[in-house]
């Protein structure tokens, strides 16, 4: 029997209501079905019983169990068989034990709970939900997943090392990396993969398929995961919350990256220097520095880049897309994190601490700037004159004095200057506007770090101390003239006389001198001097 029914898998089949015929092997039966499943046929009704079926190749495999009963009977052939095909899927069992089929898309399975899973995606039906999340599944193994994601709970641990799990088969991955199995294998490169996702993945890669577009943008991704991560950009859900501080992310992996801000743990160490980091990409990224792969290229310039994200932003150059917007403003920005940064001068949020004084920060880098105080650390210097600095864009804005160049230009007065913040400045300057206003006193500047300056009259903080003598200052100019007194250093010299000075603002005194400008004027008698200090009414001169 065995025998007959192979050769019924194997021969050609015929329609008897269109005479069309179709070569059909066991592998073509079970993975794919295509031809004799899409091949139009006049009719699909059963002349024997009358039954009518959806396609033409569940019609030929119901006639084909007709002669099998007349040659065996029902008990030799052991099983049951619906008018769906599925005499089709028990055919196939002797070969794959495989008995339970889709007549949907031909899927076969071991028990009959996996097709019902396989009818369930077909049907859209989602019957268990999640009343926390108000999240559907159409598993109940993916409400359980749900429900431990809630709890916490962990009941998979890995016997090697202990790592816990919230469900079986992210265990099953696990375990793959201590055996380092890696079961799923391209047909096209021989490429070998630990999870069969990555294998799909993959050989999109080949094909360069992308089947799940968004309907709100149109952007298209290889998996409806990604798809359903990036609807939530739109919709703004974030369903992963952090049980320490509360803080809500869109991305399970987001969130897994955050807790272990809170916990410290870096389980991804480099094997060049042994750098460790809390996620795999960031170590990724990492082991580039030491290769110097540049694998993400510009197709309009042709620049190379480290990270797929710096060339997208870079990109962005080209097309002066902003893609970035505040909610709240309307602002729109080139980069993610700099509209993240941007809503915290709304909200007010600062979010990095200096561990040694308590001061707090909207930027990460503004508070590396700052520790650099504590620890004299400057680790940018300048080329041309050996000068250090605390952060680069410091260095920056040094560098421009070098070349002279002053490429912002007031359109009021013509003025130039190096950077855009300082032109924006000057600007007020005509305007009037004072934008940052003290909230102790109400006293208005036209720039924030006046008014930060300001704000330390109120509170006395003195954040920068000489390492030599201990004396204490509001401003971080005002420390590095004074550190001056003690190394004699005077980087300021007349052109006309080469006397050195330690500040500019001494420097611009002295140049007085030479130009003969008496600039500070009595407003009792008129009398003009080079020096604000020369003649005062709290002195003891008397003007005439």
């Amino acid at each position: 029997m065995r025998n007959e029914m192979l050769e019924l898998l194997h021969e050609r089949k015929q329609c008897i209501k269109c005479a069309e015929s179709f070569q059909q092997t066991p592998e073509n039966i079970v993975n794919k079905g295509t031809q004799l499943r899409t091949a139009p046929c006049k009719s699909n009704i059963c002349d024997a019983y009358g039954k009518t079926f959806t396609d033409g190749l569940a019609l030929l495999i119901h006639e084909r169990l007709h002669n099998v009963v007349k040659s065996h009977g029902w008990k030799q052939v052991g099983k049951v068989f619906t008018p769906s095909g599925t005499f089709h899927i028990h055919e196939t069992s002797h070969i794959s034990e495989k008995p339970y089929g889709c007549t949907q898309c031909w899927k076969a399975y071991t028990p009959s709970s996996n097709l019902h899973i396989n009818e369930g995606i077909h049907s859209g039906e989602k019957p268990y939900e999640c009343k926390q999340f108000e999240k559907v599944f159409s598993q109940a193994n993916g409400l359980e997943r749900c429900e431990r994601m809630q709890t916490g709970e962990k009941p998979y641990g890995c016997k090697q090392y202990g790592k816990a799990y919230t469900d079986s088969s992210a265990l099953r991955y696990h375990e793959r990396t201590h055996t380092g199995e890696k079961p799923h294998e391209c047909k096209q490169c021989g490429k070998a993969y630990t999870f069969y996702s990555a294998l799909r993945s993959h050989e999109r890669a080949h094909t360069g398929e992308k089947p799940y577009g968004c309907k709100q943008c149109g952007k298209a991704y290889t998996f409806s995961s990604d798809l359903r991560v990036h609807d939530r950009t739109h919709t703004g859900e974030k369903p992963y919350k952090c049980k320490q501080c509360g803080k809500s992310f869109y991305k399970v992996s987001h969130l897994q990256r955050h807790e272990r801000t809170h916990t410290g743990e870096k389980p991804y160490g480099c094997k060049q220097c042994g750098k460790a980091f809390t996620d795999s990409s960031a170590l990724r990224y990492h082991e580039r520095t030491h290769t110097g792969e540049k694998p993400y290229g510009c197709k309009q310039c042709g620049k190379a880049y480290t990270f797929s994200s710096t060339l997208r932003n870079h990109e962005r150059t080209h097309t002066g897309e902003k893609p970035y917007k505040c909610k709240q403003c309307g602002k729109a920005y080139i980069f993610s994190f700099s509209l993240r940064s941007h809503e915290r001068t709304h909200t007010g949020e600062k979010p990095y601490k200096c561990k040694q004084c308590g001061k707090a920060y909207i930027f990460s880098s503004s508070l590396h700037s700052h520790e650099r105080t504590h620890t004299g650390e400057k680790p940018y210097a300048c080329n041309k004159c050996g000068k250090f600095f605390t952060c680069m864009s410091n260095l920056r804005h040094h560098e421009i004095t070098h070349r002279g160049e002053k490429p912002y230009e007031c359109k009021q007065c013509g003025k130039g200057f190096t950077h855009a913040c300082y032109l924006r400045n000057h600007e007020r300057s005509h305007t009037g506007e004072k934008p940052y206003a003290c909230k102790q006193c109400g006293k208005a500047y036209t720039d924030s770090s006046a008014l930060r300056y300001h704000e330390r009259t109120h509170t006395g903080e003195k954040p920068y101390e000489c390492k030599q003598c201990g004396k204490a200052y509001t401003l971080s100019s005002s420390l590095r003239i004074h550190e001056r007194t003690h190394t004699g250093e005077k980087p300021y010299g007349c052109k006309q006389c080469g006397k050195p000075f330690t500040n500019s603002s001494s420097l611009k005194k002295h140049e007085i001198i030479h130009s003969g400008e008496k600039p500070y004027g009595c407003k009792q008698c008129g009398k003009a001097y080079t020096d604000s200090s020369s003649h005062t009414v709290e002195k003891s001169y008397g003007c005439k």
